[in-house]
């Protein structure tokens, strides 16, 4: 119960949010310098004490293209829309590499910093929210092998390169939302723990990395096209290497992935007042 500020007996409750709330911008801006300072400590350990360093950045993704290429490429002889396939792969291969890392680390950054939960407050939205950003680093220097891979092979940038940073909008939108979503669920459920390599496996297969989404059929394009990692994927492949944009696919994954963003913010603020209690 408040009283007025003359009265010398005046009493300030401090309660627990609980229930749906919004993000409180204005308290983010407020923390900033310990979110940029968060960031830039993930980017500082990611290769700490390594032989290759950043050099894993582009030996992960690397290692997926030349296995893809061989089996899906050479032995399976998926169509490519003309592209040979090593540049067609790594298109995707690069932000599902992303995506697939920022989303599992993400996933447990609450469960590994628990111990600061209970110590001092800052908003801990900037847990799930900090490996998403962190791995931007990686993406950016795998990028700019891409963009010598894909200049030797003769594939020049076109108009449809405008469109790139939507595409890396929808991505990071994506690994945030599902962040976030499944750190809130980690810290009650352990299980994410143990069902996240499980999922990353079946996720690889149901986005168009190792092959083209152009051969779906057409009934099953609108449902197909609400996984938000194929309009991920189909859009790099669209501004990057010059094909029509599938915007049939894109529009319904912007969509999906906004919802996920949204939702996976408005349950992780929902949950967390029952963090530290939890832990």
């Amino acid at each position: 119960m408040n009283k007025s500020v003359s009265d010398p007996l005046a009493v300030t409750v401090i309660e627990p949010k609980s229930g749906w709330q919004i993000i409180d911008f204005q308290e983010l801006k407020e923390y900033r310098d310990l979110f940029v300072f968060l960031v830039l400590r993930d980017i500082k350990i990611l290769y700490v004490q390594t032989v290759l360093g950043l050099s894993w950045a582009v030996l992960n993704p690397a290692v997926q293209i030349v296995i893809f290429s061989v089996v899906f490429g050479k032995v399976a002889k998926v169509a490519t829309e003309g592209i040979p396939y090593v540049v067609f792969s790594s298109v995707a291969v690069i932000p599902w590499t992303y995506m697939s890392q920022a989303m599992t680390q993400s996933s447990q950054s609450l469960v590994k910093m628990q111990n600061m939960l209970g110590k001092v407050y800052f908003p801990r939205l900037l847990f799930p929210v900090t490996p998403v950003l962190a791995r931007l680093v990686d993406f950016a220097i795998s990028m700019v092998i891409l963009l010598g891979v894909a200049l030797y092979y003769g594939i020049m940038p076109t108009w449809n390169l405008i469109f790139f940073p939507l595409f890396v909008i929808m991505m990071v939108s994506v690994a945030a939302g599902v962040g976030m979503w499944l750190s809130a669920m980690a810290i009650r459920f352990r299980d994410v723990k143990f069902a996240m390599p499980f999922s990353i496996q079946l996720l690889i297969y149901s986005a168009p990395i190792v092959y083209s989404a152009g051969p779906m059929p057409a009934h099953l394009r609108f449902i197909y096209s609400l996984n938000p990692l194929v309009g991920v994927i189909e859009g790099f492949r669209a501004s990057l290497l010059g094909l029509p944009m599938p915007w049939l696919y894109i529009f319904p994954g912007i969509v999906t992935s906004l919802l996920m963003l949204v939702g996976g913010a408005m349950y992780f603020k929902r949950m967390e007042w029952v963090f530290v209690d939890v832990i």
